[in-house]
């Protein structure tokens, strides 16, 4: 999703009403789409038991290391109906290894399946579970199954198209800070004919696929898997069907994680986490900024926060009249400085390619900013499942002038994201099929196993405050803190502190204390212009980062097609 904060009208939503204790089994609050979708998803998780997951070879290209098993769980397109239309969700797994990465003579007893979801809405996992060959997952790979899934839509889980692949990457393009009434005219247009593709192209099985739906799925797929209870790693939107998991079926989780949580506050659902994720990114581009102004030596962009922006802002002027080879424009370069917002290992090919196009080499900055037409299939695909989840989920405004007031607001303090937030969600606005209302999110005094939540204090794709927000409403919840620090996504990665208490925690059940806080990871090590012996993402420390999320979740969120990046949903 995005985010954001004006309070102006993201719509007063209904919450749901606390309920009497929970008997086993049942939720703690009421499923806003009533009782038949709960009956429907017993239904569907006691076929699924019965029938199971049966695992066989994956396509070659997704196996490189031979070890990745694939299968499909079937679930109902309707819970309400769920003798009606089925779809298949593709699933993937690696069988625990057994193995004691300190002591090959002890065996380490399998704990069940850790259930995968990178985030989007609109990314797949299905890579996930070879994340158990990197040092920092194996003792994790060694007691837990691996298994990643495609949600519904994703891929071949029934996948959703908006419109032609062939026309969703458009480059290069403008990204104004500050947009014409014209520009905006023509951005509304487009907003209103993608929506229209939306329905055209997906029918009446559109309006199934929501963040309730995803959860749901998870249900099924325990059931599939034969685990009693489940073992769930959220990071980003993952997060958010995971809250609402935990509310429906308190008592079927053994342990969750929630990796950079979206805010589940009904009343920001999506409209304003969306105003609240412009200015997180508003903050983040400042940080970059005081880094590569910290490195002037290296990359001569400026001394000064200031001066690295006037730079940027030379580079932009200069694309916008002549785009670099081609196909590099405003909005291509705004993208790839967005990926920069999620992750700090690309903080030193991001300002290597900026220093380098300055000095007349544009290669890095095409190579890093330029449209992949090879992907385009996929990143069509995992935007419609980000539009379609999140126009479904809650009401939106639907007055043009409400957008345009509260981001023209916004855009004064924090240009860098406010407006490319606005068109990648504005088809909500003209949203053909009716909306859900947000589920509130929360559990009762012992009714939910204690959970793990992790967050970065400077995350801008989920900003902090939705962690907070998070362990008030998940009763037994304890926050650890990576302080300082800003990446997306931070379980398994470089910072040592916060894996350890991941590993206590899937492993032996341990949390610590209500709250914890882990001091930030090393900042990433520049990387001279002309020096191409880095790797894209490559921090330049010895550390690798492992990172979980930022193994390419879908983005965190789909980017808008202009910009072709990725985002999460907040």
């Amino acid at each position: 999703m995005r985010a954001a904060v004006l309070h102006g009208t993201a719509g007063s939503m209904l919450l749901t009403a606390l309920v009497v204790a929970p008997a086993a089994g049942q939720p703690a609050w009421h499923d806003p789409a009533g009782s038949a979708e709960m009956r429907g998803t017993a239904v569907a998780a006691g076929r699924a038991a019965a029938a199971g997951v049966h695992f066989g070879k994956c396509a070659k290209e997704q196996d490189a290391p031979g070890s990745l098993q694939c299968g499909t769980v079937t679930v109902p397109l309707d819970y309400a109906h769920p003798g009606g239309r089925k779809i298949k969700l593709t699933v993937s797994r690696v069988k625990a290894t057994g193995k004691d990465a300190k002591n090959s003579k002890r065996k380490v007893p399998r704990q069940g399946a850790l259930v995968y979801n990178p985030g989007g809405p609109g990314a797949s996992g299905m890579d996930f579970p070879l994340i158990g060959f990197l040092p920092e997952w194996q003792r994790i790979a060694a007691a837990y199954d691996l298994v990643g899934y495609a949600p519904r839509g994703v891929d071949r889980s029934a996948p959703l198209s908006c419109q032609d692949p062939k026309r969703f990457l458009k480059a290069p393009s403008q990204a104004p800070t500050f947009p014409s009434e014209s520009y905006k005219k023509e951005r509304i247009a487009e907003a209103k004919a993608y929506a229209r593709g939306c329905a055209e192209r997906s029918g009446s099985a559109l309006r199934h696929y929501t963040s309730l739906n995803n959860a749901r799925d998870l249900d099924v797929l325990r059931a599939a898997l034969g685990e009693p209870k489940l073992n769930f790693m959220g990071a980003s939107y993952g997060t958010y069907f995971g809250a609402l998991y935990a509310t429906l079926f308190p008592s079927h989780v053994r342990r969750m994680v929630f990796d950079s949580a979206v805010n589940p506050d009904p009343d920001l659902i999506w409209y304003r986490n969306n105003l609240d994720q412009s200015v997180a990114f508003e903050h983040r581009w400042a940080d970059f900024r005081a880094w590569v102004a910290k490195h002037d030596d290296v990359y001569g962009l400026g001394a000064t926060p200031e001066e690295v922006l006037h730079s940027y802002e030379r580079v932009r002027a200069q694309l916008a009249a002549s785009p670099a080879g081609g196909k590099v424009g405003p909005a291509q370069l705004q993208g790839a400085f967005l990926e920069a917002g999620y992750y700090d290992d690309y903080w030193p090919q991001r300002a290597m390619a900026l220093s380098a196009y300055l000095k007349g080499d544009p290669k890095p900055l095409v190579e890093q900013a330029g449209p992949f037409p090879e992907a385009a299939a996929e990143l069509e695909n995992g935007t419609a499942v980000y539009t379609a989840v999140e126009c479904n989920d809650a009401s939106w405004p639907t007055d043009w002038r409400t957008w345009d007031r509260d981001n023209t607001r916004l855009a004064r303090v924090a240009p860098f994201e406010t407006w490319d937030n606005v068109w990648m969600n504005l088809p909500c606005a003209y949203w053909p099929v009716p909306r859900q209302k947000p589920l509130d999110v929360r559990t009762l005094p012992g009714a939910l196993p204690p959970t793990l939540i992790l967050a970065a204090e400077r995350d801008a794709a989920t900003p902090y405050e939705g962690a907070r927000e998070l362990q008030r409403r998940l009763s037994g919840s304890v926050l650890v803190t990576e302080k300082e620090a800003g990446t997306h996504g931070i379980g398994g990665g470089p910072n040592q502190c916060v894996n350890g208490y991941l590993d206590a925690y899937l492993l032996e059940g341990r949390l610590p204390a209500r709250r914890t806080g882990c001091a930030p990871h090393a900042e990433p090590k520049a990387v001279a212009p002309g020096d191409h012996s880095k790797s894209e993402g490559s921090s330049g420390s010895e550390e690798s980062s492992g990172n979980s999320a930022s193994a390419k979740d879908s983005e965190d969120s789909q980017h808008t097609a202009d910009s072709k990046t990725t985002r999460q949903a907040p």
